[in-house]
């Protein structure tokens, strides 16, 4: 395990990643609250580290955020705010070395342009702040990180053809959704390699 501060490099599996990430999206969506609980402790331990039982306390703060941000009136402070908190975790067990308030910021930023951007053609926009989110988050280029959020914004288009009851197929979107996740996280792993190696 290491500790803020540490310079050791980042890893991740991004087939166990994306397997957390889709079926806690599918968690959320239906509002099964202990269910993505569950998910993000095992997701907060694959792809950040962090060990039982700290990954308690990192998924309840995600879980937190989550449910906050639901309500269309919700209190954005209070989000940004869980999120900051679980980011500081993250930071210090993952060996990456980002700023948990301005990634916090850009994960609150996320979740505002996607469910303004749902189901409109034009994602400039989205694919511009996932950009900018995994480009803070992983320590790599936003040139480097724009193929990823392009393949998470894919992720995102199709949840929301689930969550619109616009599939024709939501099992196999469900499925389609997750290679995306895998995609972009193996995306994002060959980037930090490529940082690696040059440094």
């Amino acid at each position: 395990m290491c500790g803020e501060g540490d310079s050791v490099a980042f890893q991740q599996n991004p087939e166990r990643v994306a397997h957390f990430e889709a079926a806690g999206w599918r968690a959320y969506y239906d509002q099964q609250w202990l269910r993505l609980l569950r998910l993000v402790v095992a997701l907060c331990q694959e792809q950040f580290h962090i060990p039982f039982p700290v990954s308690l306390l990192a998924a309840y703060y995600v879980t937190r955020a989550s449910m906050a941000w639901v309500p269309l009136d919700h209190d954005e402070r209070v989000v940004r705010q869980y999120y900051e908190k679980f980011y500081r975790l993250a930071r210090r067990y993952s060996g990456l070395q980002f700023d948990p308030a301005r990634v916090a910021a850009l994960e609150l930023q996320y979740n505002d342009v996607h469910r303004r951007l749902s189901g409109k053609p034009d994602k400039a926009e989205f694919i511009e702040t996932m950009t900018q989110l995994h480009s803070a988050i992983f320590g790599i280029s936003p040139v480097q990180a724009r193929p990823s959020a392009e393949l998470r914004v894919l992720a995102n288009n199709t949840v929301d053809l689930i969550t619109s009851k616009t599939s024709a197929d939501p099992e196999a979107d469900w499925a389609k959704l997750e290679d995306y996740l895998r995609q972009c996280y193996r995306s994002i792993q060959r980037e930090v390699e490529r940082g690696k190696q040059a440094s």
